[in-house]
């Protein structure tokens, strides 16, 4: 009964006067939005830069050889490769596994020369794995299993060889047997718009590389999952099956973009959390003016038998109230720009220019952020959460105040 009557004064109160509980509620909605946009944001940056990382190259997660991490030796092949790519496969996360195999050389026309890794791929595979090579301008053709002694290269180093279409390129590399050489002819020029990336492309088949190079097998599978969230699950079942061998996520193939996407969260969460103090301030000072001006209410309740946690109830029925309030004001703003977010995404060529490569990784032009239900639990969250925790202390204040001192001013 008592609760019941407490829920019905505390709401009472509350309108006493609309206007400042009209403002709380905006205050706190509008700061639960910026953080639920900044989280949105945040999010679907995460995603897009773990996509371009695995997508151009490293994976979610890669299977190597023992050693590969203190050596990053591209000699290294891995035992039994056709065993170990099956039972990566066979893993329902796994969307795809491309093979691959890397070999430094250098490639000559004429009296000009350039450094390049060569990489060994299985065409078909690379093709739906790889968006340096699906999302590409491609001149030509890609490669095609059964290729023999061809090779797609990008445009920049291209041009610094000053070659084209159906030029043979001379290669010089270092096998297991002494100085190895053959000749390459240019069958596709791959072109992504950024020069770094495109100056070290040099695709060649698996069974080519094999054959130039000397080394047998295959040097490393990159596993593309359905869901990048799944990658610890998955990592510790692919280590189970194969102990003998490494397995990395990303962030250690590329801790570069893993640096700068925590440096990203970091910034986020503390803008959030400066947001959120100030949202909380702004209730703290609402509710200690709200108990100052019922002092003497206060103390009539007190007098007539309502205990001390009562009281603060009654404070923090109507934190919940305007947390509540705000929150439907929060997913009206930040829900529909979230949506905006998800849906149209922003266009970061004017950041960027048309250069999207970051090292070895190609970047798309758009960020798109994060949309779904979360964002229901995440206004209610914040919002009741940070009002609670602001209401604590006018609270306390209201639990203490006596009866007699408050009467009998």
């Amino acid at each position: 009964m008592i609760g019941r009557i407490s829920g019905r004064y505390a709401l009472r109160s509350l309108w006493r006067h609309p206007r400042r509980t009209i403002l709380s509620m905006v205050g706190v909605g509008i700061g639960v939005a910026i953080g639920l946009i900044a989280t949105s944001w945040m999010r679907g940056g995460t995603e897009m830069q773990i996509r371009a990382v695995s997508e151009s190259g490293a994976g979610h997660l890669r299977v190597v050889p023992k050693g590969w991490t203190a050596r990053r030796e591209n000699t290294l092949r891995l035992p039994d490769a056709p065993a170990i790519d099956g039972a990566v496969r066979s893993i329902p996360a796994v969307e795809l596994a491309a093979p691959r195999a890397r070999v430094n050389a250098l490639l000559a026309f004429g009296n000009r020369s350039a450094g390049v890794e060569i990489v060994g791929v299985d065409p078909e595979v690379e093709q739906r794995a790889n968006r340096i090579v699906f999302k590409s301008r491609l001149a030509g053709r890609y490669l095609k299993p059964g290729d023999q002694n061809t090779v797609v290269v990008g445009r920049t180093l291209a041009d610094r060889l000053r070659v084209d279409l159906d030029d043979d390129l001379y290669v010089t590399l270092s096998g297991p047997d002494g100085v190895r050489s053959a000749m390459l002819s240019i069958v596709g020029v791959l072109s992504t718009g950024a020069r770094d990336l495109d100056a070290g492309i040099c695709h060649v088949n698996l069974e080519v590389m094999e054959k130039i190079s000397g080394y047998a097998g295959i040097g490393e599978i990159s596993i593309l999952l359905d869901d990048y969230r799944r990658i610890e699950e998955t990592r510790r079942e692919l280590g189970r099956q194969f102990a003998g061998l490494e397995v990395l996520s990303w962030k250690e193939v590329n801790p570069g973009i893993a640096a700068n996407v925590e440096g990203d969260r970091g910034f986020m969460r503390a803008l959030v959390a400066i947001i959120i103090v100030v949202v909380g301030l702004g209730i703290v000072s609402a509710q200690l003016t709200a108990v100052m001006e019922r002092r003497r209410e206060i103390a009539v309740l007190t007098a007539l038998g309502m205990r001390a946690r009562q009281v603060v109830g009654l404070v923090v029925i109507e934190a919940v109230s305007v947390a509540l309030g705000g929150s439907v004001i929060a997913l009206c703003i930040g829900g529909g720009v979230a949506h905006w977010l998800a849906t149209r995404g922003v266009d970061i060529r004017a950041l960027m220019g048309e250069e999207f490569g970051f090292g070895d990784v190609l970047l798309d032009p758009y960020i798109y952020g994060d949309f779904g239900s979360w964002i229901v639990f995440y206004a209610l969250a914040v919002s009741v959460a940070a009002t609670v925790a602001a209401s604590l202390y006018p609270a306390w204040i209201a639990s203490r105040v006596e009866p007699a001192d408050a009467l009998r001013t």
